[in-house]
C-alpha cells in the first residue's frame, strides 16, 4: 500500500535535491537562478529535475520570491469583439512567459466596485496588473487608490495613472470622415458611443476635427449604445430626416444594425447613404452591403501590454511604444460619388 502511495504522489523538492545529492535549499536556488550556484552543482540539479519531470509548486515559489507568476486583468469591457481580442493575445502572451492569467470582469464601474476588484486581484498575490477599462471614471478611481502594483492601461485617458497602450483612435476616425469628404460629402451624421467612454470621446474628436479642417458644417452626435439594436433604431429613425448623405457610425455593430435599419426603410446603401464604421469586427467583410471600417490590431495591443507589464514586474526598462496606427478598409458601404 506505502509502495502504491510513493508511486501516485508528485516528486518534491526533497526528491530532487536527494537524486542530486545537494541539500534542498540548494534546489531552491537554483530554481530561482540565484548567481552563487556553481554551473557543476546546477547542471546536477536540473538533470534531477528533468528525470523526475519535477513541476515547482507556484505557491511555495510565490513565498520564497514574492512572485506569483500571476497576472490580473481588470476589465471593465464583456462580450465586446475588441477587449475580447486583447484578453486572449494576453493570455496567450503571459503563458509564453510562463505566467497564467486571473481575469475580473466588473458588472458594474462604481468605486466600490473597482476598489473590491483591485483589492481581491492583491489578495490573489497577482504580481501586476493589466486594465481594460474604457470608461473615464475608473481611471479616476484607480488615480485615487493606492495601487501598489505595476499595472497597464490599454486606453489613454488625460491623468490617468500607470502606462497606457491605445490605438490611434483620432486618427482612424480622421481617416474615415476624410474619405467621405473625399467622395464629395458634405453633410456627415455621427453615430457615437456612450458618454464617459473613452474611444466614443475620440472617435469624436477624429470626425470634427476633420469637418473643421475642411470647413463642413457638424450635426448634433447622436449618442448610441454600441449595439447593433441601436443602429437599427437609430437608421429608421434618421431615414425620415433625409438631411445628410453620409454616416459615421463609432464602432462595426451600430454601424450593421444601421444597414440594416436602412434596408427596411427603403434607404439604399451606398447609393442613397454612405455608411463607415470601426473597429474592423469579423462579420463587416460579410454583410451586405459589405461594410467599409477602421482596423485597429487588438492582439498586439495585447501583446504589448504583457511587454511592458513584465518588464515593470522584473525591474528592466520598459519599452516605449507609440500609438498603434490603424487602417481604413474600404468596402461597398461608402461606395463612390
Amino acid at each position: 500500500m506505502s509502495n502504491g502511495s510513493e508511486r501516485a504522489r508528485l516528486p518534491s523538492i526533497r526528491d530532487v535535491a536527494r537524486l542530486a545529492g545537494v541539500s534542498h535549499q540548494t534546489v531552491s536556488r537554483v530554481l530561482n537562478d540565484h548567481p552563487s550556484i556553481r554551473p557543476e552543482t546546477k547542471a546536477k540539479v536540473l538533470d534531477a529535475i528533468s528525470v523526475l519531470d519535477y513541476r515547482p509548486n507556484l505557491a511555495a515559489r510565490a513565498l520564497v520570491t514574492s512572485k506569483s507568476n500571476m497576472l490580473g486583468i481588470l476589465s471593465a469591457t464583456i462580450g465586446e469583439f475588441g477587449p475580447t481580442s486583447s484578453i486572449a493575445s494576453i493570455e496567450n502572451a503571459a503563458r509564453e512567459e510562463g505566467y497564467s492569467v486571473s481575469t475580473l470582469n466588473l458588472s458594474d464601474t462604481t468605486p466600490e466596485a473597482i476598489g473590491n476588484a483591485v483589492r481581491q486581484l492583491a489578495r490573489e498575490q497577482v504580481d501586476g496588473i493589466i486594465v481594460l477599462a474604457p470608461q473615464v471614471r475608473v481611471f479616476h478611481v484607480l488615480r485615487g487608490m493606492d495601487v501598489s502594483m505595476p499595472f497597464v492601461t490599454l486606453q489613454t485617458a488625460s491623468g490617468s495613472d500607470g502606462v497606457s497602450l491605445s490605438a490611434d483612435q483620432v486618427a482612424g476616425a480622421r481617416a474615415a470622415t476624410e474619405h467621405l469628404i473625399g467622395l464629395g460629402h458634405t453633410d456627415i451624421v455621427h453615430l457615437a458611443g456612450p458618454q464617459d467612454w473613452i474611444e466614443a470621446e475620440s472617435r469624436m474628436r477624429g470626425y470634427l476635427d476633420a469637418l473643421r479642417e475642411a470647413d463642413l458644417p457638424t450635426f448634433p452626435p447622436i449618442r448610441g449604445d454600441w449595439t447593433a439594436d441601436f443602429g437599427f433604431f437609430a437608421g429608421q429613425e434618421l431615414a425620415r430626416r433625409r438631411d445628410f448623405t453620409a454616416v459615421f457610425a463609432a464602432n462595426d455593430l451600430m454601424a450593421i444594425g444601421l444597414l440594416h435599419g436602412f434596408r427596411t426603410a427603403g434607404v439604399r446603401v451606398p447609393d442613397d447613404i454612405s455608411v463607415v464604421g470601426f473597429d474592423d469586427v469579423p462579420v463587416a467583410a460579410h454583410v451586405a452591403p459589405t461594410l467599409t471600417t477602421v482596423h485597429q490590431e487588438f492582439p498586439e495591443l495585447g501583446r504589448r501590454a504583457v511587454k511592458i507589464l513584465l518588464a515593470q514586474i522584473r525591474g528592466e526598462q520598459v519599452p516605449t511604444f507609440g500609438p498603434l496606427q490603424t487602417t481604413l478598409r474600404l468596402r461597398e458601404s461608402s461606395g463612390s460619388r
